[in-house]
């Protein structure tokens, strides 16, 4: 999952709560009661969480920072919060854009705080108590955020300013945010009757229990469905250093003299592509495949019930279903356009999928293999195929991928090249984890731009995906430089030896510091408008433009050398592997497309139909669409599908491939204009990069392109249509 933004348990709550500076004014403190001041000067004096960390942008002192500190400070920020939202909502002044809309972007410095240190935290190092407070917190946080959306004093300030937002005499900037919270506050039902606004509130409550529990039973499903391996003669086709890895894991386990394979996030799962043994394939397809459908952690009635939940949600607020309500707002804007996206590439592409899936069948019967092909062959026996017509092996690739040359030689490099800009280490810094890594970043002209964390390693407590998020987001109103991380999930090797990725994981990397530097580049006055705060359609195109420096030639020769002499990839394997890259690519798009429509049909339904039978609509759904062939299962099902019914891309997982469109057409546009270069950076970060939501997506993108995208560049970069010079 490549996740950017806070999870979605917080993000409605967090809309409003913008860190403030010290010279920002606490209109309620002197009404408190002298008790509650003692009282919090003493929370004060014990928690770390209550004040600003003194480390540079204010990047957590994780040294401090204990479990128990995290409940007391979410009630004194709520708390806090509400008494500055109240005052400006009943403020005896009209309405001005400073005494209502930068009061409220300076509101909730404390929620700010805690929310944004603790939800990172919760996804990338969990434990039993973080998920007890996670519980906790989901409906409170709902509620909170209830209480401003649906506040009608705060609501006709809002409207006052909305009405009259191009008499002002404000900025272009000023303008755009009075516009977001507008149809923010609209979106969530200020303009419902009471009656409707208490329906909404409880609505609001399930579903964030709902949601955090969907979230709670998949990381405890993911523990408990890893397979335990009996000897390592069943592990035949995995490298000694996969071998001992899982021998490690399996003790760590409790499970000391045997193995332990992890289950990763989708359905497919990477080590399938080498296991030779058939039924321990098997074992562990059908361990993803079928998780959370049996036992306490079943999430079918969490997802038939979410279903019906947004659809109702939607009805309150004049839509005829989830889908329309949640592409409003987006670059798509309708339902039907995204299904007539993605139905448009069908054709093609199961035509691609079933010429992929005949190759692999004869490769079985040449390997002397007597069934049908299954989701747990195809990777294993595609290897033969990509083998045979590339003479590609996988493991000798990943000899020139070292993890550190990648991300400094790779990654650091091309953005170097590209911005300008330097990642210096800095392990003076405290990180949560011994595995993670702090670097601070540096501009052109040498001046200091943010603090940049480098989670990459799979652990236990870690969920699964890749992701981008902010412990601190930019702000000139506020005076704050970003504090970013990137997360993966990349398998670590043994101590002493050196961890090798894949070439996904290597343009992952590429990936994820894309969706970095767009919340480290951003420069806006207002935090609500800062850095990936734009649409789910949107926000993953500045970091997919980024994938495709991953296979540069001046990049490449910089940073894929041999783990042990350093000599730079042959010509020839590096030949295959790009040439490879567009082998299996029926099944890469097939698989993502089945998700994507599955969450389309999802949130397409009425408010007015019933619960839904989890397994049969989801059949129903890819027959529909004519994607149902059983050796390409989704990405996800329903019951696993964290994007779609636990985190915040319901009727949004589209956005990958909507973005796809427009990055393909930057990159083609930049290698137009010379490629990697520092004259095509500055131009990508000051028009895309840097701006936010303080405009219109499309207005962004056409600043920098100078006309809207084509689809031309897309069809290339997935090897459906040829390139002509």
């Amino acid at each position: 999952m490549r996740k950017t933004l806070i999870a979605t348990t917080v993000t409605a709550a967090l809309a409003l709560a913008a860190c403030s500076d010290n010279s920002a004014p606490q209109q309620t403190t002197a009404q408190q009661p002298a008790a509650e001041v003692t009282t919090a000067a003493e929370v004060v004096s014990s928690n770390p969480l209550m004040v600003k960390s003194t480390l540079q942008y204010e990047a957590p002192n994780f040294t401090e920072i204990k479990d128990e500190h995290f409940l007391p400070a979410f009630e004194e920020g709520m708390k806090q919060h509400m008494t500055e939202v109240l005052a400006i909502a009943g403020n005896p002044e009209p309405a001005t854009f400073d005494n209502t809309l930068v009061a409220l972007e300076k509101s909730g410095e404390l929620l700010t705080r805690v929310s944004r240190i603790f939800y990172n935290l919760a996804g990338s190092s969990s434990n039993p108590q973080r998920r007890e407070i996670q519980s906790e917190m989901a409906p409170k946080m709902a509620a909170h955020s209830d209480n401003i959306n649906l506040n009608p004093q705060l609501f006709a300030r809002i409207k006052s300013l909305y009405n009259q937002r191009n008499d002002l005499g404000l900025d272009a900037e000023s303008v755009r945010l009075i516009e977001v919270y507008y149809d923010r506050f609209v979106r969530a039902g200020a303009q419902l009757t009471e009656e409707q606004k208490t329906a909404i509130r409880a609505l609001n409550e399930e579903h964030s229990k709902l949601t955090n529990q969907f979230s709670q039973n998949l990381l405890a499903e993911t523990k408990k469905i890893a397979v335990i391996v009996d000897t390592k003669e069943e592990l035949d086709g995995l490298s000694e250093s996969q071998i001992t890895a899982a021998a490690n894991a399996a003790k760590e386990a409790g499970h000391e003299g045997k193995y332990l394979l992890s289950i990763t996030n989708t359905t497919r799962q990477p080590v399938l592509s080498q296991l030779s043994n058939r039924e321990l394939r098997k074992r562990v397809w059908e361990a993803s495949a079928n998780r959370n459908q049996s036992g306490e952690t079943d999430n079918r009635p969490i997802v038939a019930r979410l279903a019906q939940l947004r659809a109702e949600r939607a009805k309150l607020l004049g839509y005829d279903n989830w889908a329309s309500y949640g592409l409003e707002s987006q670059m798509a804007k309708t339902p039907q356009a995204v299904f007539d996206m993605l139905g448009s590439m069908v054709p093609a592409v199961i035509a691609n999928t079933n010429k992929e899936a005949a190759a692999i069948q004869e490769m079985i019967k040449q390997k002397g293999g007597d069934f049908e092909l299954q989701p747990w062959d195809w990777e294993y026996y595609g290897e033969f195929v990509r083998q045979a017509k590339y003479d590609l092996d996988e493991n000798e690739v990943k000899q020139y991928f070292e993890f550190d040359r990648v991300l400094k030689d790779g990654v650091f490099y091309t953005f170097n090249r590209l911005y300008g800009i330097r990642f210096e280490p800095r392990p003076d810094l405290p990180t949560y984890h011994p595995d993670v890594k702090a670097y601070e970043l540096f501009d052109a002209d040498g001046s200091s731009l943010a603090i940049f964390y480098a989670d990459y390693f799979a652990r236990e407590g870690k969920r699964g995906g890749a992701w981008m998020s902010s412990f601190v987001g930019q702000s000139k109103l506020l005076g704050q430089k970003p504090v970013v991380v990137n997360v993966m999930n990349i398998p670590k090797a043994p101590e002493g030896e050196p961890t090798l990725v894949s070439y996904d994981n290597v343009t992952t990397m590429f990936h994820e510091l894309g969706h970095g530097l767009h919340g480290m580049f951003s420069d806006v006055n207002y935090p609500t408008l800062a850095g990936t705060s734009v649409s789910r359609d949107f926000v993953e195109f500045p970091s997919t433009f980024e994938e495709d420096w991953a296979a540069h030639p001046e990049v490449i020769a910089n940073y894929a050398k041999h783990y042990k002499t350093g000599e730079p990839i042959p010509a020839e394997l590096l030949d295959k592997v790009m040439k490879s890259r567009s082998f299996n690519q029926g099944f890469d798009t097939l698989e993502y497309m089945s998700a994507a429509l599955l969450d389309m049909e999802w949130h397409s339904l009425s408010a007015d139909e019933p619960l839904q039978d989890v397994n049969e609509f989801e059949a129903a759904a890819l027959k529909k669409h004519g994607v149902n062939l059983a050796a390409v299962p989704p990405r996800y099902k329903s019951a696993f599908f964290s994007h779609s019914m636990g985190g915040g891309y319901s009727a949004g997982y589209y956005a990958y491939m909507w973005s796809e469109i427009l990055a393909a057409d930057a990159f083609a546009y930049v290698q137009q204009q010379g490629g990697l270069k520092l004259e095509n950076g500055q131009n990508y970060r000051k028009n895309i990069l840097s701006v936010g939501n303080s405009r219109l997506p499309m207005e962004s993108y056409k600043a920098f392109r100078g006309q809207e995208p084509t689809t031309d560049a897309l069809l290339i970069r997935r090897g459906l249509k040829t390139k002509v010079d």
